[in-house]
């Protein structure tokens, strides 16, 4: 054999050697990387425009929300921006006298609760805002203690009735209604929060299915990295 047929199939060894590992690893990869969605931004507070190298380029602002303090189970005052600063936020409105929506979505919510209770429970807090300001501290404590022994996870507020219902329209964009008009307000939509308090998911608090989903949400914005905008 010449030397310039060794070096033709020494040359192809490199080649196959290099190039067999690195396909297995591309169509084994590419199921995971399309698996891989991360949760989308909801609600554009603007859209700004740079002049960039001669071209314009669009920068989405998405709406962060804004601070609320409560009193949770334990008497406790707490702000969910800075007692949960870096924390990731499920949050759903309810009240401990409502007997049809609320114990099924708060079970709901309790599944995701479990989920962690072992790996990544750091991670994320749990919130359940009440929306009737006639819902004392022994009141919440007595629903929480129906569905969790975790406290210091997962909060049963309650505040202001005005700052609340603030907070559910205007910062997290959601329609609070009545089952009846003799009954305090609410909605059964489950919100993800992420740890700059941009608005990530919505959940039907009542579709298994659709609530679901929210554990692996949480995982992903886990992964996610990005910086904080100012």
């Amino acid at each position: 054999m010449s030397k310039r047929k060794k070096s033709f199939g020494f040359i192809i060894g490199i080649a196959v050697a290099v190039l067999l590992p690195l396909s297995f690893f591309l169509y084994y990869n590419q199921p995971m990387r399309t698996a891989l969605k991360i949760p989308a931004f909801y609600r554009i507070d603007s859209i700004d425009s740079q002049l960039v190298d001669g071209k314009w380029r669009k920068d989405t602002v998405y709406h962060r929300t804004k601070d609320l303090k409560l009193v949770n189970q334990l008497g406790k005052e707490v702000s969910l921006n800075e007692d949960l600063k870096g924390k990731i936020l499920l949050v759903n409105f309810f009240f401990t006298n409502c007997n049809t929506v609320c114990p099924p979505l708060t079970e709901n919510m309790n599944r995701v609760v479990r989920g962690f209770e072992k790996k990544n429970r750091d991670i994320v807090h749990f919130v359940s805002i009440s929306v009737d300001p006639n819902d004392s501290v022994p009141a919440l404590r007595a629903y929480a203690d129906k569905y969790t022994p975790h406290h210091d996870r997962w909060w049963f507020v309650t505040g202001n009735k005005d700052s609340i219902f603030d907070f559910a329209k205007n910062e997290l964009g959601l329609v609070l209604e009545a089952e009846t008009p003799d009954e305090f307000m609410h909605s059964q939509q489950v919100v993800l929060l992420d740890t700059f308090r941009n608005i990530r998911a919505y959940y039907d608090g009542l579709d298994p299915k659709s609530f679901s989903q929210a554990g692996n949400d949480i995982i992903m914005l886990k992964l996610e990295k990005r910086k904080k905008r100012n």
